[in-house]
């Protein structure tokens, strides 16, 4: 069960603010699922720069939940408001919860575990740095590392997931925010909850399959789960 911490009156936090544009919009004008982890990745990345740490490491997203808060769901030109702050640790992850709000309040919260990477692609422990900017925030709070395994059943239905690309990041591996614009090919919004986990990566020149069953979603490579999402409506 993950844990929605609440904001905090102390320590560091970072707000932006960003407008839901015609690219992130479905057919009905809703603020699509990649939509919104792009918001997610684009306000940790700009939090992690403000911060001013000088460090050669980069930050990859494990996990992250998503749940909706009342009836609301972000639309087509509104302008959002993303706070996002640390809410725990572990040896070598940290854990980044945001709230997405709209003049009316909080619509969605987040919750995040990422893991911090040297420029070779191996995990490192949390900096010394890290707990000088974050640590006052999340007030020693530890998290676990631990990320649930699943995999399709025998029903699920499976079809092929072409790579674009567009999917591609400076490193050639999909992008955080192209995996789920898989999940939103079976989950319209407005979701109630929403997991999405990395289990492995995906690559340029993977053969990809997309498996899906009701409230579920994997990306397969050779049959190995690499992402799998799970999610509610109600």
């Amino acid at each position: 069960m993950i844990e929605f911490v609440p904001l905090s009156d102390h320590g560091r936090r970072y707000t932006s603010e960003v407008i839901v544009r015609l690219s992130d919009a479905d057919p009905v004008g809703a603020l699509r699922l990649d939509g919104v982890a792009r918001f997610l990745q684009d306000v940790a990345t700009e939090d992690w720069e403000d911060s001013a740490i000088e460090s050669g490491d980069t930050w990859v997203v494990r996990r992250t939940v998503l749940r909706r808060v009342g009836d609301g769901w972000p639309r087509m030109n509104q302008r959002l408001s993303l706070t996002t702050w640390c809410s725990g640790v572990g040896a070598a992850w940290a854990e980044r919860r945001t709230n997405i709000a709209t003049n009316e309040g909080v619509v969605l919260e987040a919750a995040s575990l990422w893991v911090p990477v040297d420029p070779s692609g191996h995990p490192v422990r949390l900096r010394p740095e890290f707990y000088g900017v974050y640590e006052e925030a999340f007030q020693g709070r530890k998290v676990s590392g631990r990320v649930a395994m699943s995999a399709p059943g025998p029903a699920a239905t499976s079809r092929p997931w072409p790579l674009r690309r567009a999917d591609l990041d400076v490193v050639g591996h999909v992008n955080n925010a192209a995996v789920w614009q898989a999940l939103s090919e079976v989950a319209d919004v407005p979701v109630a909850t929403v997991e999405l986990i990395h289990h492995g990566p995906v690559e340029n020149g993977h053969d990809v399959r997309l498996a899906f069953e009701p409230g579920a979603m994997w990306l397969l490579v050779n049959d190995d789960v690499r992402v799998s999402a799970h999610f509610s409506i109600e």
